[in-house]
């Protein structure tokens, strides 16, 4: 799969609410229907070069607000601190043979899944 495609559906997991509804339908329909320009130009009644600017309008506010919010790059990188907390762990488990300090492993891994991220 084309990595500007898998972009641009991650940033529209985050901030696609931002759009308007053609925005959001012409985007849906493109990114993730997989239709062609000529095939939402038909489907919506627009003119294929309508379809184009909007989808490119949609593109460009999406990446903007990851410009000035950067929600996106956050998660990333919280995410890979949640991979190594977690690898940390599975590690440490190797080593301790301690009842209680695995029960604690397992309670901080428990409150990482717990995480609404």
């Amino acid at each position: 799969m084309n990595s500007d495609f898998v972009e641009m559906n991650v940033l529209y997991d985050f901030y696609g609410s931002l759009l308007t509804g053609k925005q959001m339908d012409i985007f849906k329909m493109y990114y993730m229907d997989d239709y062609s320009l000529g095939e939402i130009s038909q489907e919506l009644n627009i003119s294929r070069q309508g379809v184009y600017d909007s989808l490119k309008r949609a593109e460009s506010i999406l990446k903007y607000y990851e410009d000035k919010l950067g929600l996106v790059k956050k998660y990333n990188a919280n995410m890979e601190k949640i991979n190594r907390i977690r690898r940390t762990i599975d590690e440490a488990k190797k080593y301790i043979s301690d009842e209680k300090a695995l029960e604690a492993l397992d309670d901080i891994e428990k409150e990482i899944d717990s995480l609404e991220l």
